[in-house]
């Protein structure tokens, strides 16, 4: 290999070049030094041998064909060892996880296990008995958990893909501190068959990668949890943007951040605002003070037993296994019980209640991914109190069934020895959304991937697929509800999305109907033979489900129909009866209805 590999873009060039996926992987593996802690169990020759005799036809597929994965190891791989980083838990799984089968059907390897926290149980990746993984940019610091293995292989270019699980933020921890994408989708939105629990009713398998569009390929070819799964949450897929029709994306961020300011997170977390009112956002400074209070019910409260549901006869038989922080902090689910279950669920609805209001303020919130980073000598000295000041904006995602999207913000400079990452949160369904403008924001920052790899390239960035979104419509609008204008709101009411301003085909006529309260225009298609003037409009995305509700409060003599535009496009418009045209002043001459109004 002339030159090491780093992103699918990378790996689908050296196929489509002639490659052999053989040659490739095996070089990979003979890269992977044994002492790695960031591994587990690495693919022996005869399990890639295995893997490539079932190797599906490359094509259109198979985007991923002999694209190498690396798997936490508390989510099954057939053939190789399940240990979630516990050698007496350890067994050997017949069938691969849902999500890993997904993966291999669209031409994945997987070249092996990566190190975890135990059970999935931390955020900091120093709770294991393969060994602590460091920081890729500093080793005396934390590499984030419980994903630490899955994020220290992409991050240092050994692989371009890697599956984590996210309870509290073991997707998005990680990903801050190694300067990644991290991409934890909607709860209940993906297959989690053959997935070790750490609290199964919040549980998400999440993606580790160097950009954004490696990671939305990835989950887009596994998500869509299986038809006779049990579902804890359900969340419908929302349009593929964040704002709706407003004139900018307004975002929240916490009124008190907490970053540390030894590392120069302070600084580094201006810059992130910075860039993304560059972007076009406005921010609204919120209080968090309710998200702190659900946070709060993840170890605090029941759900801590969901997590001892999971090892309780393996603990009470063999305490020892266990890390001592992580039987620490499971075996207070013995202090729980029915009654506390259903206080705790009670609880959370309560403030997931008051919590729907934010939705109505902001279209996201930005926040930093973790307000410091601890060395590994700290945690070592206070496990649990450097842990968990890692959760701060973590811990109450996926108890509210909400979607985020860490991001790499800022590289290590003379203020800090370690990158700076952000994470973007939505509400669940928005997955999709958020790839949309994680586009955009790593586009507007550094071009440097992962622990120093490589400036990115164009083709590193280019979008494959992206994760599910609600089926949308493109709708032109000529009258009253062109932006600024009364009937506007009705737009913004139901999420639309601003596509462009143009003009129709010069084949229509525009009218000024009369007696149209507010006033309205009529616009009709002129036969054929006869003079038309383009018309000015402007093209909205609408999500189609809202289309039945806008349809209901237009009046006679307006209707929907289709519209031909300048480009040659028919989208669906805004259209007159003819009848009500008869004695309406034609204003075609104006070019458009706001120009009508601004004359004279």
């Amino acid at each position: 290999m002339t030159e090491v590999l780093h992103t699918v873009a990378d790996w689908q060039a050296a196929y489509a070049a002639g490659a052999s996926p053989y040659a490739l992987l095996t070089e990979l593996l003979d890269r992977l030094d044994p002492a790695d802690p960031a591994w587990i169990h690495r693919c022996t020759p005869e399990q890639l041998v295995a893997q490539l005799a079932v190797l599906p036809q490359r094509g259109a597929a198979t985007p991923l064909w002999g694209v190498p994965l690396a798997v936490k190891d508390n989510i099954d791989v057939a053939g190789m060892p399940t240990t979630a980083a516990c050698p007496a838990f350890a067994h050997l799984p017949e069938h691969s996880a849902t999500c890993v089968q997904r993966l291999q059907a669209a031409g994945a390897i997987v070249v092996g296990k990566t190190n975890l926290d135990q059970f999935a149980t931390g955020l900091v990746g120093t709770r294991s008995p393969y060994g602590e993984v460091p920081n890729s940019f500093a080793p005396a610091y934390v590499s984030g958990g419980s994903s630490s293995g899955s994020a220290s292989a992409v991050a240092r270019g050994l692989v371009p893909l890697a599956l984590g699980t996210d309870t509290a933020g073991s997707g998005r921890v990680p990903a801050g501190f190694n300067h990644l994408v991290g991409l934890k989708p909607t709860p209940g939105s993906l297959p989690m068959r053959g997935v070790l629990p750490a609290c199964r009713t919040l549980d998400v398998v999440s993606v580790f990668a160097l950009t954004v569009a490696d990671a939305a390929l990835a989950f887009s070819l596994f998500e869509g949890a299986e038809a006779d799964e049990a579902r804890f949450n359900v969340a419908d897929p929302r349009a593929p943007w964040l704002g709706g029709s407003r004139t900018v994306l307004r975002l929240g961020v916490p009124l008190e951040p907490g970053c540390d300011a030894a590392l120069g997170w302070p600084a580094a977390f201006e810059a992130a605002q910075d860039r993304a009112r560059a972007l076009g956002a406005e921010l609204v400074p919120l209080d968090f003070e309710l998200l702190f209070e659900v946070a709060k019910l993840l170890y605090e409260g029941p759900w801590v037993a969901e997590r001892l549901s999971v090892v309780d006869t393996l603990l009470a038989d063999h305490p020892e296994a266990f890390d001592p922080t992580v039987a620490q902090v499971i075996a207070k689910g013995r202090d729980q019980d029915a009654v506390a279950a259903f206080r705790g669920r009670y609880e959370l609805e309560s403030l997931r209640a008051e919590l729907q209001s934010l939705w109505r303020q902001v279209d996201g919130l930005l926040v930093p991914t973790a307000t410091t980073c601890p060395t590994r000598a700290a945690v070592a000295q206070a496990p649990v109190l450097r842990n968990s000041e890692l959760g701060r904006y973590t811990n109450f995602v996926n108890l509210l069934g909400w979607s985020a999207l860490a991001l790499p913000c800022s590289l290590p400079d003379a203020a800090s020895a370690l990158p700076f990452g952000i994470t973007l949160i939505a509400p669940g369904g928005a997955d999709a959304a958020l790839v949309d403008f994680g586009l955009r924001w790593e586009a507007a920052g550094p071009a440097l991937l992962g622990a120093g790899l490589r400036e990115a390239r164009p083709a590193d960035r280019r979008l494959q697929a992206l994760p599910r979104a609600e089926p949308t419509l493109l709708l032109a609008v000529v009258g009253a509800h062109l932006q600024g204008l009364p009937l506007h709101g009705q737009l913004q009411e139901r999420g639309a999305r601003l596509q462009a301003r143009t003009q129709t085909a010069p084949r229509y006529r525009l009218h000024a109907l009369p007696g149209t309260v507010p006033p309205k225009p009529g616009l009709a298609r002129v036969p054929d033979g006869e003079t038309g003037h383009a018309i000015e409009v402007e093209v909205y995305e609408l999500p189609v489900a809202s289309v039945g509700s806008l349809l209901a409060l237009i009046p006679p003599p307006l209707g929907l129909g289709n519209l031909e535009l300048a480009d040659g496009r028919w989208v669906k418009g805004f259209i007159c009866e003819g009848t009500a045209l008869l004695g309406a002043p034609d204003i075609s001459q104006h070019g458009g209805w706001r120009a009508f109004l601004a004359a004279p």
